[in-house]
């Protein structure tokens, strides 16, 4: 088993069959933090919840710190410690933010039902980097590091654009057809079976493949920040957001970061106009005019047809 992951009954990472979208976005994430972290929308049962838990356990060989819609701000930035203080102790209580740091992962379920305060608070100290704590007598400030990740469905409702905005990706679950569907319930059917024995050849070398990944990862995040991003690049991003009306400037920094660290994770030599296409959907959907008023999230073929002469040009 991969570390101290074999006694958790989460379906390996290297095992979940389909929404390579979700999948690539974490890895991105992971791979260049300062994208800002990723929402993902989808109907229930799409798999969200289970890729963010799969992830975590390949790449922090544990399971996201998971933060409850009821959560107070106490709960999320830090206090007092209750007990301490009916003591007469003034003892600091760590938040989730920081126990997030810690495990290297912060899961929002359903993050469009959380109070907006609470989405804001935490996107900015992903931001920034800094966690600061003033409150009730506390003052204090950290650097803290940790990714994000949010899930959503659209049904129940929409998060305000300048919160959806402040996400660096954001990705849609697909339904999947009938193929993909298929091969799910097998897989599942396989892993309820091989949890059940002392040892097991598939989660061993599911496993295996995990290392893989993890080591992957790891290499593609030690020589981002040295990819080479040509000027063409560039140039072709910013083109990008003004034929989408992307609003703000954050869409095409955030994809640049995004196809840099794609460019990073297939060890290319440098960033091309190829990697930049494969984020467009990812960086731009929820920064167009009608996604900030409630419209579709979709990546159409319209909207590729809106940028398609600008990639044959190059």
């Amino acid at each position: 088993m991969s570390r101290t992951t074999g006694a958790i009954r989460i379906l390996p990472y290297s095992r979940v069959v389909g929404q390579n979208d979700l999948k690539l976005a974490l890895e991105l994430n992971y791979v260049a933090p300062r994208i800002g972290g990723v929402l993902m929308a989808g109907a229930r049962g799409t798999a969200k919840s289970t890729i963010v838990r799969a992830f975590a356990l390949m790449a922090h060989a544990e399971l996201p710190v998971t933060l409850p819609i009821n959560a107070t701000d106490d709960r999320v930035v830090g206090g007092w410690e209750l007990e301490a203080l009916m003591r007469g102790e003034a003892r600091p209580q760590p938040g989730l933010l920081e126990e997030a740091a810690g495990k290297g992962l912060l899961y929002i379920d359903e993050v469009n039902l959380l109070d907006d305060h609470l989405v804001n608070v935490i996107l900015d100290v992903v931001s920034t980097g800094v966690l600061s704590v003033q409150r009730e007598g506390l003052a204090n400030a950290k650097h803290v590091s940790f990714g994000l990740v949010g899930t959503m469905n659209p049904e129940e409702g929409w998060l305000r654009p300048q919160l959806l905005d402040r996400f660096g990706l954001m990705v849609a679950a697909q339904q999947q057809d009938s193929d993909t569907r298929h091969r799910t319930i097998k897989t599942v059917l396989a892993f309820e079976e091989e949890h059940q024995k002392d040892e097991s050849p598939w989660l061993e070398e599911a496993a295996r493949d995990n290392a893989v990944t993890r080591e992957r990862l790891e290499g593609a995040r030690s020589r981002v920040d040295t990819m080479p991003v040509p000027d063409e690049v560039v140039r072709l991003c910013a083109q990008v957001a003004q034929r989408v009306d992307a609003v703000g400037q954050r869409g095409e920094i955030v994809a640049t970061r995004a196809a840099r660290a794609l460019a990073a994770l297939e060890e290319a030599d440098g960033v091309e106009p190829g990697h930049l296409l494969r984020v467009l959907p990812m960086a731009f959907r929820h920064r167009r005019p009608e996604a900030a008023h409630g419209g579709t999230f979709d990546w159409a073929p319209d909207d590729e047809a809106r940028v398609k002469d600008l990639f044959d040009a190059g």
